[in-house]
């Protein structure tokens, strides 16, 4: 079973949160609030945060250039994932991938299951890695952004965390990226 080994040191990554919305503001964006919160109560920096409409250009914009900051370890979004007309953040970032994390998913939506029952399928949360930065997409309530933190986000973003954890692969995410130019 998972546990967290006390004779390995934490990392803390650099995250960045990202608020889709077309509504939200700083002053009353709670998902991106509670992300904030969480990431640096556990140790983590908040590299940047920002919000964006929901728009796919204006989404893949802001992610793009978060993937290509060397100081952005990790991407969260929240918002957008949901199945109305202006539920774009999946269609957004799904491209931008190089490889998927579909287990994020699955996970997610048995926590999320457990606390809010089949409603969970109307959520499109996904997750996955690009240009070696993780990147999650979270639905834009807060009480999926505690279920996704608490849940998955806090022991996999842990290199103290056993038996495996998303901290000790990332230098290795970008192998492939490296194997083309040698």
């Amino acid at each position: 079973m998972s546990r967290i080994d006390e004779s390995r040191p934490f990392i803390a990554l650099k995250i960045a949160v990202l608020t889709v919305s077309d509504t939200r503001t700083p002053e009353d964006d709670k998902s991106g609030g509670v992300l904030a919160e969480r990431l640096t109560a556990a140790g983590h920096t908040l590299a940047a945060r920002a919000i964006v409409t929901d728009d796919v250009e204006k989404i893949q914009a802001r992610v793009k250039t978060w993937i290509e900051d060397s100081g952005i370890d990790a991407i969260i979004t929240t918002g957008g994932t949901g199945l109305t007309g202006r539920d774009v953040t999946p269609e957004a970032i799904e491209p931008l991938f190089e490889k998927r994390m579909d287990g994020f998913s699955a996970v997610f939506h048995r926590i999320s299951f457990d606390k809010i029952g089949v409603s969970t399928v109307q959520s499109r949360a996904t997750a996955g890695v690009a240009g070696g930065t993780f990147i999650f997409v979270l639905p834009g309530s807060p009480g999926a952004c505690r279920d996704a933190w608490d849940g998955i986000l806090q022991s996999q973003l842990d290199y103290r965390h056993m038996p495996c954890n998303f901290v000790e692969i990332a230098p290795r995410l970008d192998e492939h990226l490296k194997r083309k130019k040698g």
